[in-house]
């Protein structure tokens, strides 16, 4: 299980500018979701850059220097807490990558190998890990072939929806033109000792910038986005849209 931020913004700023005051907030989430941190960073109309470490974000200082210096108007950060025995390792570790788009995820789907089916033989190979989240990843990248991303996108939902069981398959996915947030879970399938809501997605947008971000830190005046719904961020407007799924 994880937590999941993500912005879109008119300007190049870094996340720390991004996410504001409370961001060290968020950063303190990893005392649980300490099993790795990545940040990918996609500028309109060029190609996804990462930066992933299999360490506790709070005690790094690659993950410090990162989150106040590295500007872009477009990054996902991913704090990872592993679950189903998978190793902490940079193959493990969200962000994933394919060309422009990066993808990060929160939640678990099982069987682990209950995707492979459906993922094209010559993604499954570009693996660097073990992951259900990569898995994901490329049924994604997979559907996308067929249909263009938005349609792929809801799509891979849908097998997974029909295919699956998941406690949620809640992701954020990043190209140089848009911004897609999946919010897909189930509300009883929390992990143990989080509080109700562990699962929840918010935003908040002033018109230059579009920031989302999982629960559990201060987010006064912020949005829910509602479950079972995709929100796309055109990045050119910051006009947002939802698409029940």
């Amino acid at each position: 299980m994880c937590r999941l931020m993500g912005f879109v913004s008119t300007d190049e700023k870094t996340l720390v500018e991004a996410a504001g005051k409370e961001f060290t907030e968020f950063a303190a989430l990893s005392a649980r979701h300490g099993d790795g941190w990545g940040i990918a960073t996609c500028n309109a109309q060029e190609h996804a850059d990462l930066l992933i470490e299999p360490t506790r974000a709070m005690d790094s200082k690659a993950f410090d220097k990162a989150s106040h210096e590295l500007k872009s108007n477009g990054a996902l950060l991913h704090l990872r807490w592993a679950t189903g025995g998978l190793a902490i390792n940079e193959g493990n570790t969200h962000p994933f990558t394919y060309r422009d788009y990066s993808f990060t995820h929160n939640g678990a789907i099982n069987p682990p190998d209950a995707l492979e089916p459906f993922i094209e033989p010559k993604y499954s190979v570009l693996r660097r890990g073990e992951t259900d989240s990569e898995s994901y990843f490329y049924l994604i990248i997979t559907e996308i072939e067929k249909y263009g991303v938005e349609r792929g996108i809801v799509s891979a939902v849908k097998i997974i929806q029909k295919n699956c069981d998941y406690s949620s398959i809640n992701c954020m996915f990043l190209t140089p033109t848009e911004y897609f947030v999946v919010n897909e879970h189930h509300d009883e399938k929390i992990p143990h000792g989080e509080l109700p809501g562990y699962y929840d997605l918010f935003y908040r947008t002033d018109g230059r910038e579009v920031l989302v971000a999982s629960s559990g830190w201060t987010q006064t005046g912020w949005l829910e986005i509602p479950n079972h719904n995709l929100m796309k961020v055109d990045r050119a407007t910051l006009e947002i849209e939802f698409v029940n799924l």
